[in-house]
């Protein structure tokens, strides 16, 4: 039986074990610099950055989602889902489509316009669920990111002015 509910702290670990995995998936691992205790606190501290569901079938972690508030100037508030997986044992049985059912259910709760999120142009399975739910696909818009030595590079390009 699959339910879905609300991450709690004490997630914590299945959360990291589960972003794991995703990050294996996308052959990405090494990539994975977030701990047990950065999640616990930006997830679950006095500010949360992020809110999580979890998947579960018969009892066993089956995947998660992960997401937090987002913006558009064109749009106005919406979520963006940072991440949607679904261990490959649990797959095909609609977790991954409850899973984004309950993203819904949050950003209509929340009064939000629209969920957004990225996926792998190889990640052939995902794309086709995307799409049999309705999903608009932005291919023209292109995703960047800033981050390292890039971003404390400009960081320090200008000086910041207090007034």
């Amino acid at each position: 039986m699959l339910t879905v509910r609300t991450a709690k702290v004490e997630d914590v670990p299945v959360i990291r074990e589960l972003i794991s995995e995703l990050a294996e998936y996308e052959k990405r691992l090494d990539e994975v610099l977030t701990t047990e205790a950065v999640i616990s606190r930006d997830g679950f501290g006095k500010h949360p950055e992020f809110s999580a569901l979890i998947a579960e079938w018969g009892g066993t972690t089956a995947g998660f989602a992960l997401f937090f508030g987002h913006y558009s100037t064109w749009r106005g508030a919406g979520l963006y889902l940072e991440d949607l997986f679904v261990r490959p044992e649990h797959r095909g049985r609609g977790v991954g489509k409850a899973l984004l059912a309950g993203v819904a259910r949050v950003a209509k709760e929340q009064n939000r316009l629209f969920i957004r999120w990225v996926v792998l142009d190889w990640n052939q399975p995902a794309i086709a669920m995307y799409e049999k739910l309705g999903a608009e696909f932005l291919d023209e818009w292109r995703t960047a990111l800033l981050a390292g030595e890039s971003l404390k590079k400009l960081s320090e390009h200008l000086p910041l002015t207090r007034t």
